[in-house]
């Protein structure tokens, strides 16, 4: 590898910025208006703003006047994660089912109370156990439940049977809502026929820049009445405060290349992922994927290999000029063991060793070609002591 290359390959924690987003970024960020104003400047400002919200719609098959802007996917959940979260003339829930491998702002972020929450399991490649979903669904009876499941898992691009479990929830009267942040722009998304009421998105996660996502609503049949932010009536009274029309500008050029190029982005890096998957098999036969058996995101990789610790793993990737990750990237720099991985039953010496690889709109062949060089480097340095520890 030349010297000072570095190879990217955490595009599931955050894709780098877009050229052409950094552009709409700087545009908007002349403009001297405020979006609430009438005047030429404040209309110039809400343009960008409109323009944006119905790409963003266009993204997941929505309608543009139910996207509402937030400060990022966390915010989103938390907003529509609530006891407040009903259709109009309906009482809302009072109870929540959440996946058991969903992200942290899900599993942390939701605003019921500890008591009302209970966790979906998942088999051992992580895919919900809808079984045990249609059961606690008939126990509930008339109570309204509220139902939280990711598309696709952020650590090991598992995808979710969210269909199938919306076909359930609304069987049984209840609301879904589905985390889309890790598969927005990397697989196809139609809100309808997901069939759920509201999915979340952040920007960041497709090139877009950080802080800015979105709650979009299946319909405008919904209202949120413990609203998080209140005060000027921004965002249709859901979140109010100034909107920050430079990010969002950002997400919406940012959706606008996603859809452009889903479907060939989506074939390119599932190439790209074969590549590396075989690479690592070449390398460490013993490896194993996670999720193997399951329908995954094609960009992402999951693996352990027996007897390599992720944190000692991770150093040694970065000393290579590699970045990958250990999981998600929402425990403030810390290597700890994942929650998703206890929740598919894997054994616990095996999980504390699991690397991710994310790739993005940035990665080439010769990303995989310098990760297989790193690995190589790596794992030999594994396999030479067990060795001479033979």
């Amino acid at each position: 590898m030349a010297s000072g290359q570095r190879t990217y390959l955490d595009h599931n924690a955050t894709s780098p910025l877009r050229p052409e987003v950094a552009e709409a970024v700087l545009r908007a960020l002349q403009l001297p208006g405020n979006a609430s104003s009438v005047h030429a400047e404040g209309r110039a400002a809400r343009a960008e703003i409109e323009k944006a919200r119905e790409t963003v719609a266009r993204l997941v098959g929505a309608r543009t006047k139910n996207v509402i802007f937030t400060s990022g996917g966390t915010e989103a959940a938390n907003l529509v994660l609530t006891p407040g979260f009903r259709r109009l003339g309906q009482a809302g829930p009072t109870r929540l089912l959440v996946g058991a491998a969903e992200h942290p702002c899900v599993l942390n972020g939701h605003r019921f109370p500890q008591d009302a929450v209970h966790s979906i399991p998942v088999d051992s490649s992580g895919i919900l156990d809808l079984a045990w979903l249609e059961a606690h669904l008939k126990r509930a009876g008339d109570e309204r439940v509220l139902v939280s499941v990711q598309l696709a898992n952020n650590e090991t691009g598992v995808l979710q049977p969210v269909a199938e479990a919306a076909r359930l929830v609304h069987m049984h009267g209840g609301l879904i809502h589905t985390d889309a942040v890790q598969a927005a722009g990397r697989i196809p998304i139609d809100i309808a026929a997901l069939g759920v009421d509201a999915l979340t998105l952040s920007a960041h996660k497709i090139g877009g820049p950080k802080g800015i996502g979105a709650v979009i609503l299946a319909s405008d049949q919904f209202e949120i009445a413990d609203r998080l932010i209140r005060g000027g009536g921004q965002e249709k009274g859901f979140r109010a405060g100034t909107e920050n029309v430079a990010a969002i500008a950002g997400f919406g050029a940012a959706a606008e290349i996603a859809l452009e190029s889903l479907e060939q982005e989506a074939a390119r890096l599932g190439v790209l992922r074969s590549e590396a998957e075989a690479e690592l098999r070449r390398i460490a036969p013993d490896a194993v994927v996670v999720g193997a058996l399951a329908e995954r995101l094609p960009n992402t990789v999951a693996f352990a290999i027996p007897g390599l610790k992720a944190e000692t793993a991770l150093i040694a990737f970065d000393l290579a000029g590699v970045a990958l990750s250990s999981g998600s990237a929402c425990s403030s720099g810390k290597v700890k063991r994942s929650h998703v991985l206890d929740a598919m039953g894997m054994e616990p010496a095996l999980a504390e060793g699991v690397l991710r690889v994310s790739l993005g709109w940035s990665t080439t062949k010769e990303d995989v070609i310098r990760f297989a060089e790193a690995c190589e480097r790596v794992v030999g340095t594994l396999y030479k002591r067990k060795a001479s520890a033979a």
